[in-house]
């Protein structure tokens, strides 16, 4: 048996999925599914409970997989201890990341890291929070970027950044004026939110009901970019992080307002498999997001995207 063949029975393990398995091996679903076969075939057990409609293992499916993990984990220890020898620093990083993150506070490092290694290909995809921690641990992406994050299953996380939150309203309302609004104070305002299974909802909700409030949003969106679009033709006030309203407020489409007396922050994680191998890419990838920006990475320009 070729190492190929363990390390598809892994992914398919690990993401419950002969679509994601195959996408992962850049073969086919029914090459997934004669490659179990051809497993089970070859040691004369079952490896996957068939009768069951929810994806499950049998005793010796169990047993194949965690040999699998064993054998692929060995086999891309080696493969990349060789390249770390030869200082070989390329291949693909997969990165899924909530659309504020990776639209106003992911560019400067990924510039500063694709300068740095133009070998590496970094494929960025943009999700709703709780299906960049599905897509991480299913093995489909590498590393994950959420607010506010969470501790999970078989997921490591490590600090990337914090955002400072403000409140914001279009030029004409009557808050544009104020340099500094108590908490309390924006309850009366129309407010446009977030939905509500969306982390940074939830830590606004929380400073709503810790000031004595109950706003009830007029609209609800999914993403940072439809929230300010909303709030730049007045239909409410919001509450965003100050990074993802620089231009806005640059171009004085957007005024921020500072909250008094207190501020409130959105943290920023980066959440990866743990128990994976990580490539000497990945390594450097990860030091980059962890090091501080200097005003050189906002303003050069990537290799490529």
């Amino acid at each position: 048996m070729q190492v190929e063949s363990f390390k598809v029975f892994r992914d398919l393990v690990e993401s419950q999925s002969f679509s994601k398995a195959a996408q992962l091996n850049s073969i086919t679903q029914s090459a997934v599914s004669q490659q179990v076969r051809a497993i089970e075939e070859r040691f004369h057990v079952p490896l996957i409970e068939r009768s069951s409609k929810r994806f499950a293992l049998t005793r010796e499916g169990d047993l194949f997989y965690q040999t699998s993990r064993q054998i692929v984990t060995h086999y891309e220890t080696l493969q990349h201890q060789f390249n770390e020898m030869r200082n070989i620093i390329s291949g693909t990083i997969r990165l899924a990341t909530v659309y504020s993150i990776g639209l106003h506070e992911l560019p400067p490092y990924l510039k500063r890291f694709l300068i740095e290694f133009p070998q590496v290909n970094v494929h960025v995809e943009y999700r709703r929070s709780n299906q960049v921690y599905d897509e991480v641990q299913a093995g489909t992406c590498d590393l994950g970027l959420v607010a506010f994050p969470s501790q999970k299953k078989n997921l490591k996380t490590e600090p990337f950044k914090k955002d400072r939150l403000v409140a914001i309203c279009a030029p004409h309302h009557p808050l544009a004026q104020t340099t500094e609004v108590k908490v309390a104070d924006l309850g009366p305002h129309k407010f446009i939110a977030f939905e509500s299974d969306i982390p940074t909802r939830r830590a606004i909700d929380k400073m709503f009901r810790e000031a004595g409030v109950d706003p009830k949003p007029v609209m609800e969106f999914d993403n940072i970019e439809t929230v300010k679009r909303a709030v730049e033709i007045d239909a409410g006030i919001a509450i965003v992080p100050r990074a993802t309203i620089e231009q806005e407020a640059k171009a004085g489409s957007l005024v921020p307002i500072e909250f008094e007396g207190r501020q409130f922050y959105r943290p920023l994680g980066i959440i990866y498999k743990s128990g994976r191998v990580l490539s000497p890419a990945l390594k450097r990838f990860l030091k980059t997001l962890q090091e501080p920006l200097t005003s050189a990475d906002h303003s050069v320009k990537p290799a490529k995207s």
